[in-house]
């Protein structure tokens, strides 16, 4: 078997529908299978797949064990060479997994391989590409900034916006579609399990670089992301953003220090505090400015934020 294609599936089954359906229908000239994780799916239809693509390989889990285990387990029941970590709620644009497969075999350095991740609209989004996460690049982490300056060493994500005609040296390749050699997964450990969801992919990035291999980003391979569509389905719409940044400060501790964690988390609480008392100011006009809504979001996202910073998140975690 040539490529092992794994999709963690949580309450995402329509979209999986289209992911599948544009595997199948994209990518030729190869010898793949598919393997699908549930995560113990509330609504528990993740057996339909299979009255359409009878070839794939459902993996039930008993209950949700997030992420990282969750394709680690699909990892021991495939085969492939190669193997692609996707998400459910992406769907390849022309034969993207060709364009991946061809490249990494093709580069002797090669440990992760990505694509293009885009809108449906075929937006690019900025997060194809990152830089591994400092304290700085993370208070500065606007997406306004990232598009005002594209060529920033805080994140460097001008080949986004510039034709690549060989593939480009990057830090990070995001979870929602990395490709690399199985022995490669194997020998870094595979994805480390002690993050829940989010950050495990900039972990393993990070181990990867440790091993003496490069990121590449590739251009041609274009990939239609969603984005978000399990964490939008959780009973707190601020669960989402607890985890990220338990996450992110999980990945320092890992990383670089205990301290260092202890900084990135007082540095963000100090952000958030700052945002907060500007979206109060605003608050007032926002009738007036159109923005009511994004504001009283925004408010309720930096406010969860700073509960975060200064340890009240628990309550939050354990509505999950």
């Amino acid at each position: 078997m040539d490529l092992s294609i794994i999709c963690v599936n949580w309450n995402s089954e329509e979209y999986l529908r289209q992911c599948i359906a544009s595997i199948y229908e994209n990518t030729h000239g190869i010898s793949f299978e598919i393997v699908v994780v549930d995560n113990a799916s509330p609504a528990g239809k993740v057996e339909t797949l299979k009255e359409e693509f009878p070839e794939i390989r459902i993996v039930k889990s008993e209950k949700n064990i997030g992420f990282a285990r969750a394709n680690n387990l699909g990892f021991k029941h495939s085969t492939g060479s190669y193997i692609l970590i996707l998400n459910p709620d992406t769907k390849l644009v022309g034969p993207a997994i060709n364009i991946l497969l061809s490249q990494i075999q093709s580069l002797p350095d090669a440990g992760i391989v990505g694509g293009k991740l885009v809108d449906p609209d075929l937006t690019v989004q900025t997060t194809s590409i990152q830089k591994f996460p400092t304290i700085l690049n993370q208070l500065a982490d606007i997406e306004m900034l990232r598009l005002r300056w594209p060529k920033s060493p805080l994140w460097e994500i001008a080949p986004l916006f510039t034709p690549q005609e060989k593939p480009v040296k990057v830090d990070v390749i995001p979870g929602a579609c990395m490709l690399m050699k199985r022995e490669l997964f194997e020998r870094v450990g595979m994805f480390t399990e002690d993050y829940f969801m989010y950050g495990e992919d900039i972990d393993l990035n990070q181990k990867v670089a440790r091993c003496g291999l490069s990121n590449y980003y590739v251009s041609d391979a274009t990939i239609v992301h969603y984005g978000g569509t399990s964490s939008k389905q959780q009973s707190t719409s601020q669960w989402s953003t607890v985890m990220k940044y338990r996450a992110m400060r999980k990945y320092y501790v890992r990383n670089h220090s205990y301290v260092y964690a202890l900084a990135y988390q007082g540095a963000m609480g100090c952000a958030a505090l700052a945002r907060v008392a500007l979206i109060v100011v605003l608050l007032p006009f926002g009738a007036l400015l159109g923005k009511l809504r994004g504001l009283r979001a925004a408010g309720t996202k930096w406010m969860t934020v700073l509960k975060w910073a200064l340890g009240l998140d628990k309550s939050m975690l354990r509505e999950r």
